[in-house]
């Protein structure tokens, strides 16, 4: 027996396993600090502002949690999956200045590298980063510029900013995609010239002031340069007049930097400084009147408490003569007894089943979230000063509530701020609406700014556009006035408002609700211009 247990057959052929493979469920283990690297997309530069009381901490207590890590299929190496690296770091200067054994083996939890790896630990680097310790706006926007990057990898193609910030709320880091396209300038235009001063916290109100500028001076620069020969591009121009102020961020002027740039613009296109500095003011005026956020309607006062006292009957019959006081009766005996009213209790289970029912009617469908995405919205916004994101509980019951993204984002469709009531800021805003209607038909350029009228008209295409695109143009010509496209829009409103069965030759959602809040401005311009307040602010 023990012959044939021996022979050859029971001999071992295959390959021998030089390593374990990884396992494929989340998995305590020990790794060693040679075993394990940092994460090398992690989007924090400069060095944590908590970083010394972490490491009093750590040197301490140890860690309290232990740190998830993962490894891509091949790789020697363990690396941090969300967050840590700054952990990782304090652990090895401690390990290093001490030689204690609990810095250098360290209990973590193993997390196997899911399909869309690097998107996961990238957003989850994001999130982590955001709840430990804010990041600056430039790290910030270096890290959703990289995590663009891996998703357009992904998906095989370039992405809108719009499908940008919906995979990232996806993902477990949500932006907004107005502040995605602050960080895009902020990475293109402004990294390049000031570093220093972005890596040293230049916050995002600053960046936006800076981005503004950059796009009203190319405005500028495109009017006036015209029969030059410049041996440079705006954009060159710019980042070498920036890159003069790259000082330390409290040193660090705006204004400053917009002299240096009129001036130097002025005597490289021979324009007088004044012309230009008017020009270029004008210019970010109009953009802030175009992306600023709306001021909050004034609080209605507040009533005054209902009197308590028993007033008397106005059909009372008025004594005329002073009862005795052995005839008077006492005042309780003859009142009425006041009539049965609900309890509070009631009132405030009815009000809030009528509540409810309001909200469920707006909700198109659930929009899933969790407690810890919510409060990564919230860091978000506190990070860059922006108000919390909305309530929409609240608003259902407020006002008429509906949200569409553009250059001035609509909330609500009806209600117009105080700020905006004025003939000359509706027909900015109206102009607005209509070109970015135009835009989904790429007939913007189409539409042209008016200081009459509703604030726009309509040129004329050179080349006859699909139906499609002429059905556009024909509707906001005759919103603007212009009755040579009134039969055209008779023939082609059916099927630009709900498609005859084919969605794809109506207008977008986002459009359609551009085009309510276009009408509503341009009724409220047409009453002030009138002299009525038929629908007021």
């Amino acid at each position: 027996m023990a012959t044939k247990l021996m022979a050859a057959g029971f001999e071992r052929n295959g390959p021998a396993a030089t390593a374990l493979s990884d396992p494929i469920a989340d998995t305590p283990m020990v790794v060693t600090l040679d075993q394990l690297r940092p994460y090398e997309h992690d989007p924090r530069v400069k060095r944590n502002p908590a970083y010394e009381d972490i490491k009093a901490s750590i040197r301490e207590r140890g860690l309290d949690a232990p740190p998830a890590i993962t490894r891509r299929p091949g790789d020697p190496h363990y690396i941090i999956r969300n967050g840590g690296n700054t952990r990782l770091a304090i652990l090895r200067e401690l390990w290093s200045d001490t030689r204690d054994e609990r810095f250098f083996r360290i209990s973590c939890q193993f997390r196997p590298w899911p399909d869309r790896g690097e998107i996961v630990a990238l957003t989850g680097h994001l999130a982590e980063n955001e709840l430990r310790g804010g990041l600056t706006f430039i790290e910030r926007a270096l890290g959703v510029e990289k995590a663009r990057e891996f998703y357009e990898q992904e998906a095989g193609t370039t992405l809108s900013q719009s499908e940008l910030a919906r995979r990232l709320a996806a993902d477990g880091y949500p932006v907004q995609q107005s502040h995605i396209s602050r960080m895009h300038d902020a990475v293109r235009y402004l990294l390049p010239a000031i570093p220093t001063v972005l890596y040293a916290g230049l916050g995002r109100h600053q960046v936006e002031r800076l981005a503004v500028m950059r796009k009203a001076g190319e405005r500028t620069w495109e009017r006036y340069a015209k029969g030059h020969d410049l041996s440079l591009d705006f954009d060159g121009f710019f980042q070498d007049v920036l890159s003069q102020f790259d000082t330390q961020a409290d040193e660090f002027s705006s204004q400053r930097a917009q002299d240096e740039l009129v001036g130097q613009m002025s005597e490289l296109l021979g324009v007088d400084y004044d012309v230009l500095s008017l020009d270029l003011t004008e210019s970010e005026t109009r953009h802030r009147a175009l992306v600023s956020d709306p001021s909050p309607p004034p609080a209605p006062p507040t009533l005054p408490e209902p009197a308590t006292e028993t007033r008397p009957a106005l059909d009372a019959p008025t004594p005329t003569a002073v009862p005795t006081p052995a005839t008077t009766a006492p005042a309780s005996s003859t009142a009425p007894a006041p009539p049965p009213t609900a309890s509070p209790q009631t009132d405030a289970v009815e009000e809030d089943s009528a509540a409810q029912k309001r909200i469920q009617s707006h909700v198109v469908s659930p929009v899933p979230t969790t407690e810890r995405l919510q409060s990564i919205q919230r860091m978000v916004a506190d990070q860059l000063g922006d108000p919390l994101p909305p309530d929409f509980a609240a608003n259902v019951l407020q006002s008429i509530p509906v949200q569409a993204g553009g250059l001035y984002p609509i909330s609500d469709i009806w209600h117009i701020e105080p700020g905006l009531d004025s003939p000359d800021r509706l027909r900015i805003h109206i102009a607005q609406f209509a070109r970015e209607i135009a835009a989904e038909s790429a007939l913007a350029e189409h539409v042209e700014d008016r200081a009459d009228g509703i604030g726009f008209a309509c040129s004329e295409v050179a080349a006859d556009p699909p139906e499609a695109r002429r059905a556009v143009l024909a509707l906001l010509s005759a919103l603007s006035g212009q009755s040579r496209a009134n039969s055209q829009v008779i023939a082609h409103l059916p099927g630009l408002l709900y498609g005859h069965g084919d969605p794809s030759k109506r207008l977008s959602d986002t459009a359609l609700v551009k085009l309510f809040r276009l009408l509503r401005l341009a009724r409220r311009l047409l009453e002030l211009e009138a002299g009525t307040t038929a629908s007021g602010p």
